[in-house]
């Protein structure tokens, strides 16, 4: 993600995925095909968000988005209310918190007590209270990577995060940046070394196609060497930064060099994806929920 992303992130098993919750299914030849969940991060339309949290998601329900994925989870509220309100605006509008982003931090390990701290119990039971089926975090402190062992360790209790989100039918998850791609440990990338270390069954690490290209990955790549392993992705397109220091931002889907609809394709057919979450954070001029439209739009277009 962008910058800006970063900085505003500082601030039982998994369900089974039924005819119910793909409404983006199309029939072929009289048999139905599974093309997955369609969501909006709605850090897409932050400043709106934050505005209006209750129209903007109006806006959003009447667009035809039906998932969605919140990046604010504040003193125990989402977006400034708390989990049983929130879920009542969610289903009063018709949609669904497919997922969420809250950052796991080292304060929410207690080496001593080998145990999660309660306000992470909380994170995660407020989660649940969304009808959640991923508690993903999107991003990682700089002194939980370290040292090779620091690392695994860590790794270790992202596993055990998997077990404790598990308990309440959910699953946890991990989402890139572009430092996993550019930063090495003992010789390995740390993506290789997470891919390698995370329980498929317990954890899931969500690929964001764009982040890594500033890490100097390419999406495509990615998915080949690791097929199967991404249930849910961010779906994303990067341009030339037009600002900022990083080399690329997001833009619509279609309009830059991710090759966006292979590698949801690929996804569909090889890497597992089950949930495809949309996002943009720079617009090119259009306002947030114009681009929202216009992503939603282009998916459908896609099949999805």
């Amino acid at each position: 993600m962008h910058t800006s992303r970063r900085t505003f992130v500082k601030s039982g098993g998994l369900i089974a995925l039924g005819a119910a919750i793909f409404p983006g299914s199309v029939f072929a030849g009289g048999k139905r095909k599974e093309t997955g969940i369609v969501g909006l991060q709605l850090y897409s339309v932050r400043d709106d968000m934050m505005k209006d949290p209750k129209g903007s998601l109006a806006q959003l329900a009447k667009m035809g988005y039906v998932y969605v994925e919140h990046a604010n989870y504040v003193n125990q509220k989402f977006y400034g209310f708390p989990a049983p309100e929130f879920r009542k605006i969610l289903d009063g509008l018709g949609l669904n918190m497919i997922s969420g982003h809250t950052v796991m931090g080292k304060q929410h390990w207690d080496e001593a007590k080998k145990d999660f701290s309660d306000s992470w119990k909380k994170t995660v039971e407020d989660a649940a209270v969304l009808g959640q089926k991923w508690v993903i975090s999107p991003s990682m402190d700089e002194t939980m990577r370290k040292t090779y062992d620091d690392f695994k360790r860590y790794m270790d209790i992202f596993n055990k995060c998997g077990e404790l989100c598990n308990k309440s039918g959910m699953k946890f998850g991990y989402h890139n940046h572009d430092f996993e791609f550019s930063e090495t440990l003992n010789g390995q990338k740390l993506f290789d070394i997470i891919m390698k270390s995370i329980d498929p069954k317990l954890v899931a690490l969500q690929l964001d196609m764009g982040n890594l290209y500033n890490g100097g990955a390419i999406a495509l790549d990615v998915m080949n060497q690791y097929p199967g392993r991404f249930e849910i992705m961010h779906v994303k397109d990067e341009i030339p930064a037009t600002k900022g220091t990083e080399k690329y931002e997001s833009t619509i889907l279609g309009k830059g060099i991710v090759n966006t609809e292979k590698v949801v394709d690929l996804g569909k057919n090889k890497g597992g994806t089950k949930c495809y979450i949309i996002e943009q954070e720079s617009y090119q001029n259009k306002t947030p929920m114009e681009s929202a439209r216009e992503d939603l739009d282009i998916m459908k277009k896609w099949g999805f």
